[in-house]
């Protein structure tokens, strides 16, 4: 059996306007300008939200702000089996763990932060968790803020959070 060659043209050389992209750059220009003049012109047509005041509806599997659940008695329901760090592929997820005072609990969190900046909002800690302790279905971002720590979510701030 034999195997053929089989040459490819060769494109031709580019002139020197359509090397630097000249016409390229001249089209993008005028489909900028005409969208701008378009949209200062007629105003009405732009579709806007005014965040602070409206709120856009979220759709039902969006994942939101993290959340600890609590039990009847107001004390987290995690135990602190570090199911949720393990899982969290940005490892963002920090859990201090102590003795429990209640004897049907072996543990609970004394330290359970939550590194906003770190997380990529995957929803593996929620799977991860045997006992729903934690949850994403608060249906708010992540807020802006001005520090790096206002960011760190603590164990206080995600037990006050609800949907």
């Amino acid at each position: 059996m034999t195997v053929g060659i089989k040459k490819a043209a060769r494109p031709r050389k580019m002139s020197f306007p359509e090397g630097v992209y000249l016409v390229e750059i001249a089209k993008a220009l005028w489909l900028t300008m005409s969208h701008l003049l378009r949209n200062i012109v007629r105003q009405e047509g732009i579709r806007t939200i005014e965040y602070p005041e409206v709120r856009r509806e979220m759709p039902p599997r969006f994942r939101g702000l993290h959340r600890l659940m609590k039990r009847e008695d107001g004390t987290p329901r995690c135990t602190a089996c570090f199911c949720c760090p393990t899982a969290c592929p940005a490892k963002c997820i920090t859990i201090v763990a102590g003795e429990s005072p209640d004897p049907r609990v072996e543990k609970f969190p004394v330290r359970f932060d939550i590194d906003m900046l770190r997380c990529v909002f995957c929803g593996l800690c929620v799977e991860a968790c045997p006992l729903d302790a934690i949850r994403m279905d608060t249906g708010w971002f992540t807020p802006p803020d001005d520090s790096r720590e206002k960011l760190v979510f603590t164990i206080e701030m995600l037990l006050e959070k609800r949907g």
